[in-house]
């Protein structure tokens, strides 16, 4: 959307069959998680040309992020921690007490680091408004192609 650049999609059931594709010459790019790509850009089966977060990866450092070249692009897996909206706020608080201390581990961070991650401690409020960025950012992406529930 942002480069105006027409690909044809093809879907996969997953990274392992998408990169298999790849590898065999099927498509020509795929955009992969770090995790399922890692270990074939450091055999050099795989030609990593950048990384879609907002800055360089802390494990492939020389790679160029997408927004080098596309001002702006950013695209991003994440994973959250989320409880039912009725829940108490003293649960909730504790929770994310809990785990934010779990994330300031250095040993559970360099094991994120080393799969590519990175851990991001936020509050419930900050969480809340990240999501409602994420959809709002997603929204406009999935009104221009024009998709549709199934």
């Amino acid at each position: 959307m942002m480069a105006g650049v027409d690909m044809l999609r093809v879907p996969y059931p997953g990274s392992a069959p998408a990169l298999t594709a790849l590898l065999g010459g099927q498509v020509d790019v795929t955009f992969e998680t770090l995790l399922a790509s890692l270990e074939h850009i450091k055999t050099g089966k795989v030609r990593a040309l950048a990384v879609t977060t907002a800055s360089r990866s802390d494990i492939l450092p020389d790679i160029p992020t997408i927004s080098d070249f596309l001002p702006g692009y950013e695209a991003t897996g994440w994973s959250g921690v989320g409880a039912p909206r009725d829940t108490s706020i003293e649960i909730v608080l504790k929770l994310n007490r809990e785990i934010n201390a779990c994330l300031a581990d250095p040993a559970i961070r360099s094991r994120l680091a080393a799969l590519g991650g990175s851990a991001y401690a936020t509050s419930p409020a900050e969480f809340a408004k990240f999501i409602s960025d994420e959809t709002e950012k997603w929204a406009k992406v999935i009104r221009f192609a024009g998709i549709k529930a199934e």
